[in-house]
């Protein structure tokens, strides 16, 4: 019963003990769910992030060099030299030394060039900023499937609100940019503008900053400068007005004018400013007191006014010499004649006492 029973056991054993399932097979179609699963993922990794990693790339290169073209332009602008001269046949004034003499020769001129460079390489780097930025943010939206026409219908009414609000502002800085490129005028400038007149101490794109004559510094913005008059660009004109007793010969004024005039151009300062001969009007004005002559005479920029005062020291001193008396002036300069006329008598040795001895009584 023993062998029996062990052999029974041994038989039911494999029944009793559990078995383990058999692994299944992976089937084709999952097979090709997973590979389709995976090229879905790779096609979108290299699809939209590589789009917008191209985009910004690109964006960023053009951005980098778009500024350093303005910046170099906007250099040589500013140094008044072109970047056309390269190499050992560029002139004189693209050299170190040329360039030092040109900038000392004309240090305002230089200045206000530099200055609209400067101020228009700004505007142009903050433009094209903006313009390569919002294209790029705009192509980034529409890569990741963003509609961007509501954003761009948004921006158009919110441009024209801005508009709106900020007529004066807009309006001062479009002015401000088209006086930069039409070069109305720079530091250094004397300027009339209307409600202030004065040198130009600073050039803005919104405001222009003058310092008239009293030394007030006035602010003007740009959108109100309905009409400009620069007194100091390219060239100016002296003008002296002579008002002359009515009865005094004219002939005579004017070759005393004419030899005024001479003795200015003759000085070794104040000539190298003249540009050209002088000329006299013989009869400006005419009223019952007086006759007013005109003398003009074309000079550098910014020198009329230095030319101007050497010319009436000039003429005042050859009318006084010539006898010839200034409006309502003809009694003074009789009656000053007469005093200078006592004084020399009465300073003139008299006749016969020249190296006589003295009296030793």
């Amino acid at each position: 019963m023993t062998g029996a029973t062990a052999a029974g056991a041994a038989h039911l054993l494999p029944a009793l003990v559990p078995t383990a399932a058999p692994s299944p097979s992976p089937t084709s179609d999952t097979v090709e769910e997973i590979q389709q699963v995976a090229a879905d993922s790779w096609d979108w990794l290299l699809g939209v992030p590589l789009r917008i990693l191209l985009i910004v790339v690109i964006g960023a290169v053009s951005l980098a060099v778009l500024r350093r073209v303005i910046r170099k332009v906007t250099e040589h602008i500013a140094d008044g030299s072109s970047m056309l001269d390269r190499g050992p046949l560029r002139p004189l004034g693209a050299s170190e030394v040329g360039s030092a003499l040109l900038k000392a020769a004309n240090p305002l001129a230089n200045a206000r060039r530099a200055q609209r460079a400067r101020t228009i390489g700004s505007v142009l780097r903050s433009g094209a900023t903006l313009l390569v930025g919002g294209t790029v943010a705009i192509l980034v939206l529409d890569t990741l499937g963003v509609n961007v026409a509501p954003f761009l219908a948004s921006a158009g009414v919110l441009g024209v609100a801005l508009g709106f609000g900020a007529q004066s502002l807009v309006k001062d800085f479009l002015s401000g940019l088209f006086m930069l490129l039409e070069d109305q005028y720079g530091v250094g400038d004397v300027i009339d503008v209307g409600p202030a007149s004065g040198t130009v101490e600073a050039v803005a794109l919104r405001v222009t900053k003058i310092r008239d004559g009293d030394g007030t510094l006035w602010y003007v913005p740009n959108g109100t400068m309905l009409r400009v008059g620069n007194k100091t660009q390219g060239w100016a004109k002296a003008v002296v007005e002579i008002d002359v007793d009515y009865f005094a010969d004219l002939d005579e004024v004017r070759a005393v004018l004419e030899e005024a005039a001479a003795r200015v151009a003759q000085d070794p300062v104040i000539g190298t400013y003249l540009d050209g001969e002088p000329t006299i009007t013989s009869i400006e004005r005419l009223s019952a007191e007086a006759v007013t002559l005109k003398l003009a005479v074309r000079t550098a920029p910014s020198m009329q006014w230095e030319v101007a005062r050497a010319l009436r020291v000039q003429a005042r001193a050859g009318l006084e010499r010539a006898g010839v008396p200034l409006a309502g002036q003809l009694e003074r300069l009789t009656a000053h004649r007469a005093n200078l006329g006592t004084a020399a008598v009465a300073e003139a040795p008299v006749p016969g006492t020249q190296g006589a001895a003295p009296d030793d009584r």
